[in-house]
């Protein structure tokens, strides 16, 4: 896989082509750059299948970088030190990221989700998700999230998901259609996501959309009552918590 490198402090580029060339012998560096324009020039040039692209740079930032291609026939792995509202872009568009420092098994992991995906060969659809989800958080638009499982990555907005329902690692998110999905991540990840656009984590399993909510069933324990007719348990630990957030 050729890649091309870009980030703003030099070091930073030394260290990932030093932790590529050693974990990740296949890939093939060949260009780096210092900034998102000269970065973008490389690209044009050396088509790579693969971008590592740092986020936080001045002038123009990677988003903005991203936002100024016509098309994305790379994958892309962004690079990124703790920064919040990035992370949560990421995270809803379901973009492989990597913070800084940089982790080795974290690497490894994207790279070799990146080279699948590159044998898909299809348009990176989760970058032009990342660029509508960035442009709707500007515009105070209705959000989507990016629902990955085995067969597709399935965008929906978060007034579309009902509720959610865990199982071990895997956590089912069931929509207001009437369908619905399985997808291979811990429902805590996506309780992190969605808890800013209305939703209420009401049991350690259970993951529900406020404005499903019909009423509250105290007979046989207490149960929240959703618009689809399913009945969600209320844990004992999460009673004051939702009286508070539904204002009983």
């Amino acid at each position: 896989m050729k890649a091309i490198l870009i980030d703003d402090e030099p070091h930073n580029l030394t260290n990932l082509q030093a932790l590529l060339a050693t974990y990740c012998p296949h890939v093939e560096v060949c260009a780096v750059a210092l900034s998102a324009e000269v970065g973008k020039v490389a690209l044009a040039k050396h088509k790579p299948d693969l971008l590592f692209l740092d986020i936080q740079m001045p002038e123009q930032d990677g988003f903005a970088l991203l936002r100024s291609l016509a098309e994305y026939d790379f994958e892309v792995i962004l690079v990124t030190a703790y920064d919040q509202y990035a992370i949560q872009a990421m995270r809803f568009a379901a973009v492989d990221y990597l913070l800084k420092p940089v982790d080795i098994s974290e690497l490894k992991t994207a790279v070799t989700k990146a080279e699948k995906q590159r044998r898909l060969k299809t348009q990176n659809g989760q970058i032009e998700h990342l660029m509508q989800w960035l442009k709707a958080q500007a515009q105070k638009e209705e959000l989507q999230i990016a629902l990955s499982t085995l067969q597709e990555t399935r965008f929906v907005k978060t007034s579309e998901i009902v509720r959610c329902e865990s199982a071990n690692n895997y956590t089912t998110f069931f929509l207001s259609d009437g369908t619905s999905m399985l997808v291979s991540k811990p429902i805590y990840e996506y309780d992190d996501l969605l808890r800013d656009h209305g939703f209420l984590r009401c049991h350690q399993s259970h993951l529900v959309n406020k404005t499903f909510i019909k009423s509250w069933k105290k007979e046989y324990g207490d149960f929240l009552m959703l618009a689809n007719g399913s009945e969600v348990p209320i844990s004992r630990g999460k009673k004051e918590m939702i009286k508070k957030a539904l204002n009983l």
